[in-house]
């Protein structure tokens, strides 16, 4: 079984996350929502900030509220992956909560949400005044949970080749994949830095390449509700059937 980066207290199985969050356990509850808000408090903060203007500090606010009542108010259990995805679903709460705020003039006062995962807001907003909008609030929340989802699979493999003791696939792949296309090195160039044979390095590269596939396949199962919603986001990102 491949190492858990979120640690044994917390197994990785079929769609946990999501039933996790679903169940009655409070301790299973309470890691199932670190998970998910971790995969998902980026494109939750960008978004509110995209798509109702709000300042920074009203921003963190909100996202570290949302979170704290998607666990409270039991928001996830009215969640039914039949009728569509889960981040559709947490992204029409998003809304229907600001609303509910704004006509209440209500907001929780800073520090007494209680989030779990730390949230590098600062982080966070240098890579929103970074990137290059287009398109719809709706499309960048979009695509900003398919970023994060990737970052999240590149942390899975780094630990997996760490506890496996193949760190060095893991630099080769960091290298070669994951840097700078305008400045990425040959594979021979590769191999006189790593002291390998450019076979080797290949076939490094192949290993990892296939591991991160399947770090994202694990990712995405545990952060969708249902069978067919995982096969129909697996074809949508990766373009493969998972079966």
């Amino acid at each position: 079984m491949a190492p858990n980066p979120q640690g044994d207290a917390f197994p990785l199985t079929r769609h946990s996350v999501v039933a996790a969050a679903q169940g009655r356990d409070p301790q299973e509850r309470v890691r199932a929502m670190d998970a998910i808000t971790e995969a998902y408090w980026r494109p939750v903060y960008k978004y509110v900030r995209l798509r109702w203007r709000l300042e920074r500090e009203d921003a963190e606010d909100f996202t570290q509220d949302f979170f704290s009542r998607l666990l409270e108010k039991d928001f996830l259990a009215s969640y039914d992956p039949v009728k569509g995805k889960l981040r559709t679903f947490l992204r029409t709460c998003i809304d229907r909560l600001f609303l509910n705020q704004t006509r209440d003039a209500h907001r929780q006062k800073r520090g007494n949400a209680a989030v779990h995962v730390s949230l590098d807001f600062e982080e966070a907003e240098h890579e929103l005044a970074a990137s290059t909008q287009s398109g719809s609030p709706e499309d960048y929340f979009e695509k900003e949970w398919v970023r994060t989802l990737f970052a999240l699979a590149v942390e899975r493999l780094r630990a997996q080749c760490r506890s496996a003791g193949k760190t060095v696939q893991f630099a080769l792949f960091e290298r070669y994949d994951l840097g700078d296309t305008e400045t990425r090195p040959s594979y021979a160039a590769l191999a006189e830095e790593f002291s390998l044979a450019v076979t080797d390095v290949t076939n490094y590269l192949a290993f990892a390449r296939r591991e991160f596939r399947r770090c994202v396949l694990d990712q995405l199962r545990e952060m969708t509700g249902s069978e067919e919603e995982f096969n129909r986001e697996a074809q949508t990102l990766l373009g493969v059937d998972p079966k």
